[in-house]
């Protein structure tokens, strides 16, 4: 599709200031991201998807966004696209009502633009997938149960975050504190491993392995069925500040597992095969994971960053440093969801409710598929091209907005223009031009002899030349030929005395 383009005087500096897109123009760039409109109709497999099942993981991630309070005024802006305008199709899906699937499509056309995304360069996005693990656990440690569950520590530091803070960042620098004042880096993965933070009461639960607690950790949840039956929920709450490396690439740079065969399900066997092996490879990733216990039944989903609910199927995460959780995404293309060589289409409205450390870039999302092996089966050999569509509120529409800006006053006409030019002496005079009055001497040389008028008939014929052009000239050249004031005289600055003043004591008379 060509180009959208304003009318030049709709893109004035104060009307789209707070406008999160550079310039009103399509396509266009930011943060890395190209997007580019694209027609409902051209959107493959838009027309056939459930949009009601997605319409209601949209109005799940309303909920936290309709109790959004107004952020305060940054000057810098939020470099996210969507920035807070989410607030608006919120507030008409509290309102609608919608029970179809027809009706929520309809919904999302009427309150979205659909702009194609990706990264710079590039024409399609990359997804993973991720599920909620099922493992066995117990509260207290046995010979079989010897794996601790760590919840944070309390002397993991993160700067701008209190330490009791509800969740902290998954990226970024985390320190150990000793004392009041140092600060050093957190334990990596091995010192934990041998016992760093152990015996300090932090223990949640205990599991079979070191590999089941590295998948619950890549995940980000888990659900643990303890020996009396009953399960603890675990989710993310903190790691310890090193960046997570992926064993599977390992495994892939060592030749030990073809690209193309790798799958989470492949790395779990090749660790159950290899104890020793495993212990080096999973030490290769220095990065940690802490977890909370958060209160949810069987019949509950996991919740994600966003902290609500996740979908299965519906639900994805995101780099929630370039998008807002609660927008929609129409992810399109073909994934091995019946086996490992199968190309199922799948094409499908998902919704941002989470984000995860590994995930980068503009069109990059981890497609959430639920919990137990099935969901764990799909999603570990995820790891595909596909197209992504962003859908945009139209409150953001450059073009819808332009539409409403003010234009500026009209231009001067051409024949104004040319009777009052706009002269700028100082600056003319700083390009190298010559000052006023000799212009004006020289100009006078080379005008035309006119005859004076009747009623000039006393002027003196000694008149000098420069007055006779300047009164034989147009308006316009009239404006050019405007003298300068004199020039300021060059006077030294004054000697100024300084006084040196003593302090004196008043003494009073007794």
């Amino acid at each position: 599709m060509a180009a959208r383009k304003l009318h030049p005087a709709r893109t004035a500096e104060p009307a789209h200031r707070h406008l999160p897109y550079p310039a009103l123009e399509w396509p266009f760039q930011l943060s890395g991201s190209q997007y580019a409109p694209v027609a409902w109709a051209d959107i493959a497999g838009w027309n056939d998807d459930d949009h009601f099942k997605a319409y209601q993981a949209f109005r799940i991630s309303c909920t936290p966004i309709s109790a959004q309070r107004d952020p305060p005024a940054d000057p810098k802006g939020d470099p996210r696209p969507l920035g807070g305008s989410l607030r608006d199709p919120c507030r008409a899906a509290r309102v609608a009502d919608i029970s179809n699937g027809a009706r929520a499509r309809a919904f999302f056309e009427e309150h979205f633009l659909p702009l194609r995304i990706s990264r710079l360069g590039e024409d399609q996005g990359f997804v993973t997938g991720y599920y909620e693990p099922i493992l066995d656990g117990s509260r207290t440690q046995t010979e079989i149960y010897n794996v601790p569950v760590y919840r944070r520590p309390s002397n993991l530091f993160v700067r701008g975050f209190k330490q009791d803070a509800p969740s902290l960042p998954n990226k970024g620098e985390v320190f150990r504190k000793i004392g009041r004042r140092k600060l050093v880096p957190y334990y990596d993965r091995a010192a934990i491993e041998d016992g760093a933070i152990a015996g300090r009461g932090l223990e949640i639960c205990w599991l079979k392995s070191q590999t089941d607690l590295l998948f619950a950790q890549i995940q980000g949840s888990a659900r643990v069925r303890l020996e009396d039956g009953s399960t603890v929920r675990i989710n993310y709450d903190a790691h310890n500040g090193y960046p997570y490396t992926a064993v599977g690439r390992i495994l892939i740079d060592r030749g030990i597992i073809p690209k193309e065969q790798m799958s989470m399900q492949k790395i779990r066997e090749w660790m159950e095969q290899n104890p020793d092996g495993a212990n080096e490879l999973r030490r290769q990733n220095r990065a940690y994971v802490f977890f909370r216990v958060v209160p949810l039944s069987d019949k509950d989903e996991a919740v994600g960053a966003q902290g609500v609910p996740l979908t299965p199927g519906r639900s994805i995460a995101v780099d929630k440093a370039l998008h807002v959780y609660g927008t929609p995404f129409f992810i399109e293309g073909e994934l091995p969801i019946e086996s490992e060589q199968s190309k199922t289409p799948f094409r499908r409205l998902m919704i941002a409710q989470d984000t995860g450390s590994a995930i980068t870039g503009p069109a990059r999302a981890d497609l959430y598929f639920g919990a137990g092996v099935d969901a764990g089966r799909v999603s570990g050999r995820l790891k595909n091209n596909m197209r992504f569509v962003i859908l945009v509120p139209k409150s953001l529409d450059p073009a819808a907005r332009g539409r409403k800006m003010p234009l500026p006053d009209a231009r001067p006409s051409a024949k104004i223009a040319r009777l009052f030019p706009q002269v700028d002496p100082l600056k003319d005079q700083k390009n190298g031009a010559k000052p006023a009055d000799a212009s004006q001497a020289s100009s006078a040389k080379d005008a035309p002899k006119t005859a004076e008028p009747a009623g000039n008939a006393a002027a003196t014929p000694a008149q000098p030349a420069t007055a006779v052009a300047q009164a034989s000239t147009t308006p316009a050249a009239a404006a050019k030929t405007v003298p300068l004031p004199e020039a300021r005289p060059n006077i030294a600055p004054a000697r100024v005395v300084h006084r040196h003043h003593r302090n004196y004591r008043v003494h009073r008379g007794r």
